[in-house]
C-alpha cells in the first residue's frame, strides 16, 4: 500500500509557460471567432480598445512570444473581451499569471493572502496601460485651455507663447495610427488565411509550394497560416470551413460536403 501511494503522488506536471501558451491559444480562438461573428475588423478593434493591432493579432493567434509580461497580457485580454461584449474581468481571470495561480486552479486550495496579494498590482498595471496616453493628452489640453482663458485670446494667436516643454510634449503625442506605423516589411509582405471548422473536415494547406498541413481537423478548431507569395487551401467539406483572408470577415469556402480549393496570392509591393 505504501508503494501504491508513492506511485500516485508522482503525477505529470505542466510548466507555467506551457499553461500560458495553451490558455492563450484557447482564449485567442474564442475572441477571434466572436469578432468574426460581429463582423469587426482588427482596425475597428484598435479604435475600440486602443490596443496596437500587432498585440491584438498576437492574442488571436496565441503567439506568446510577441506579447509583453503575463500581467499585461491579462489586462489586454480583459480590454479585448470587454470590447466584444464579454465580462472582461471574468474572462481574463483564467489566464495564469503566476505559479501560485496555477496551483490554485489545479488544487482549489487558496489562502486569503494568496487571493488578495496580487489584485491591487494587476489593477495598477492595467490602469497605467489604459490611461497613460489619455491622461497626458487631457493634461496638455487642460493646460492650453487655462492659458488661453487667462489671456482671453484665441489659442492660435498665442501659440508661440506656449512653453517649449509643453509644445514638445504635444508634438510627441501626435503619433500615427497603429496600422500606419507598421513597417513596410510587415505591410503587403505576406498573405494570411484563418480557418475555423464548423464541422470536422479534411484540409490541406500549401504555403509557397510547401505543404504546411494535411489532415482532418475537428469541429471548433481555429488555425492561421501565412505565406510570402501564395497560399492554397483545399478541403473535402467546403460548407464546414469558415475562411478569412488577411483579417477580413470569414466566409464559407463553398457548399457542405463538396470539395473546394482556394488559392490566394500576396499583393505585390510598390
Amino acid at each position: 500500500m505504501k508503494w501504491l501511494r508513492k506511485k500516485n503522488n508522482h503525477q505529470p506536471s505542466i510548466s507555467l509557460e506551457q499553461q500560458r501558451a495553451e490558455k492563450l491559444a484557447e482564449m485567442g480562438a474564442q475572441l477571434w471567432a466572436l469578432r468574426q461573428e460581429q463582423g469587426l475588423s482588427l482596425e475597428q478593434m484598435v479604435a475600440l480598445t486602443r490596443i496596437p493591432q500587432r498585440l491584438l493579432q498576437a492574442i488571436e493567434e496565441g503567439n506568446l512570444n510577441d506579447l509583453p509580461e503575463p500581467v499585461y497580457i491579462q489586462g489586454l485580454i480583459r480590454q479585448f473581451a470587454d470590447a466584444l461584449g464579454l465580462n472582461g474581468v471574468e474572462f481574463s481571470g483564467t489566464f495564469p499569471i503566476s505559479s501560485a495561480q496555477v496551483n490554485r486552479q489545479g488544487m482549489g486550495n487558496t489562502s486569503p493572502l494568496d487571493q488578495l496579494r496580487p489584485i491591487h498590482l494587476y489593477f495598477l498595471y492595467i490602469l497605467l496601460i489604459v490611461c497613460s496616453v489619455n491622461g497626458l493628452s487631457q493634461l496638455l489640453n487642460s493646460a492650453v485651455l487655462q492659458a488661453s482663458n487667462s489671456q482671453n485670446q484665441p489659442y492660435i494667436k498665442r501659440k508661440s507663447g506656449v512653453k517649449p516643454e509643453v509644445a514638445q510634449l504635444k508634438d510627441s503625442l501626435k503619433v500615427q495610427p497603429v496600422s500606419d506605423t507598421l513597417s513596410g516589411e510587415q505591410q503587403g509582405q505576406v498573405v494570411q488565411i484563418g480557418v475555423t471548422l464548423k464541422a470536422s473536415s479534411w484540409i490541406r494547406v500549401v504555403a509557397d509550394g510547401k505543404t504546411e498541413f494535411e489532415g482532418t481537423l475537428p469541429e471548433g478548431t481555429h488555425r492561421i497560416w501565412k505565406a510570402q507569395e501564395q497560399l492554397t487551401v483545399k478541403t473535402d467539406n467546403a460548407g464546414g470551413v469558415l475562411m478569412s483572408v488577411n483579417q477580413e470577415k470569414a466566409k464559407e469556402m463553398g457548399e457542405p460536403g463538396k470539395e473546394e480549393e482556394v488559392r490566394i496570392a500576396a499583393k505585390p509591393k510598390f
